[in-house]
Formats: C-alpha cells, structure tokens, sequence
C-alpha cells in the first residue's frame, strides 16, 4: 500500500505529457480531459504544439518588432504587447487598460495569427467556449534578454493571481496559465513548479527544501499549462540567446473560458 501511495505521488509531480493531436479541434478526447488531467499533475506538457515552421515565423516577427516592444521593469525584460502583471507592479494599470486595442493591433500586425493560434490552441485544451476578457489585452509575448537579470537570477517566485477579481478568488474560479515556448535560450531557462497552492500570499518566499517540486525544460515549440494559483519560477539561463514565449491566462467565468495577457 506504501510503494502504490508513494508511486501515485512520484506521478502527481511529474508533468503529463500529451501529444499536439489533442490540440487539433476535432480529435477525440480520451477520458480524463486536459482539465482533469491538470488537477493529477503539476502541469501539462504538449511538445510539438506548434511546427518548426510557425514557431520560427514568428520567433522572426517578434524579433523585427523590437522596436515596437514595451519596456518593464528599467529594461530588465520586454513585451509585443501589454502584459497587466508588469503594469500592476510598476503602477501604470490605466495606461494598460487605456491601450488594450492599441496592444492587440500591434500583436496582430507585428506577428499575424499569433493572437489567434493562442486563442485556437486554448479551445481545444479547455474544451469549451474561449473569449478574450473584455477592456482587457490579448495574448502576447515576454521577452527575457540574454544576460539579463532574469537570465543570471531567474524571475521572482510567484503565483499568477494577479489578473484575478478578489470574488473570482475568493471562489476558487478555475484559472491556468498558458505558456507557448517560441524560442528557448542557450541553456536553461526552464519553468520550476511547487507543490504548493495560493493562500493569499501575494508576495510568496521560496518554499523550504521539503516542499515537492518539479522542473521543465521546455521544447522549442512547446506549449506548457499550469494552474494559475501553484506557485512557480522561471529558473535561471546561459547564453546569447533572448528568452521568447507567447502566453495567456484564462479563467472560467460562468461557462465561459476569459483570457488575456
């Protein structure tokens, strides 16, 4: 009984790895769905969600828009698009709100069907209705630097709770985060998740060494998805090469999947 406890543990904290067919809109869904699959694992992995091809095009669309990227934190990192968490801490949320469309126009002409396969790829995960959340921006793209503070220190440790209403929270509302990895860097540059949940600790310490963790490298083209509300890091990386990822965070408001960036 021990071995089959400690086994069905070693299980919860590895990722799930699924195929890119559980992407694609008409395929079947074999019992238990993406979403269930989610409250067994500490995350989801589906390799190959997008081809070599899409995730180069727009690896090379992000990089010729750099003039058009939003700058945060004193340059520490970079936007194609607005992202609410780095306006919320740098105290700029009514410049975020004031140019959401402006943002989503931006992404749109800067990386052309980027928005959309994000929207697309999270339909066929959460298996239901997806609208981008009114007033709000739309997915878009975080850019790490080389070399960077990030890139020598890794990224804050943190829950992804600041997009949520304190009634969503307080209901426990069904949250995850979606993270397409478009260009990895050099070496590292992986995601570090926790077996530990949101208790309204809004500025979370590193857990102690007992506390069960796993970690991901992602795969260029890779798309990961976790629970907004576990706790998680983006770890450290080497190398000449920027870190690139298109990401959302979706929500389930009435029967309706919301997402924004």
């Amino acid at each position: 009984m021990l071995a089959s406890l400690l086994l069905s543990r070693r299980s919860m904290l590895e990722p799930c790895v699924l195929g890119s067919e559980w992407l694609r809109p008409s395929a079947p869904r074999p019992a238990p769905s993406p979403r269930d699959r989610l409250g067994r694992h500490m995350a989801l992995r589906f390799p190959g969600a997008l081809s070599a091809s899409e995730r180069a095009g727009h690896v090379a669309a992000v990089v010729a828009a750099r003039s058009s990227w939003t700058a945060n934190f004193k340059g520490r990192q970079f936007t194609l698009g607005r992202a609410y968490y780095t306006h919320l801490e740098e105290d700029r949320e009514d410049e975020y709100f004031d140019r959401a469309e402006a943002s989503d126009a931006l992404v749109r002409r800067a990386a052309p069907g980027l928005q959309e396969q994000m929207l697309a790829l999270a339909a066929a995960l959460l298996d239901g209705p997806v609208v981008q959340r009114p007033g709000w921006c739309g997915p878009g793209v975080h850019v790490f630097p080389a070399q960077g503070e990030v890139a020598r220190r890794g990224g804050e440790v943190h829950f992804d709770t600041e997009g949520l209403t304190y009634p969503q929270i307080d209901r426990r509302a069904p949250a995850v985060s979606i993270v397409l990895m478009l260009q990895r860097p050099d070496v590292g540059g992986g995601l570090r998740l926790w077996d530990r949940f949101y208790e309204g600790e809004d500025f979370p310490e590193k857990p102690e060494p007992d506390v069960p963790v796993t970690q991901i490298q992602y795969e260029p083209g890779e798309m990961v998805v976790f629970d907004s509300y576990r706790l998680h890091q983006i770890l450290p990386f080497r190398g000449r090469t920027d870190r690139i990822s298109a990401t959302m965070h979706a929500c389930l408001e009435g029967a309706v999947w919301q997402v924004w960036f």
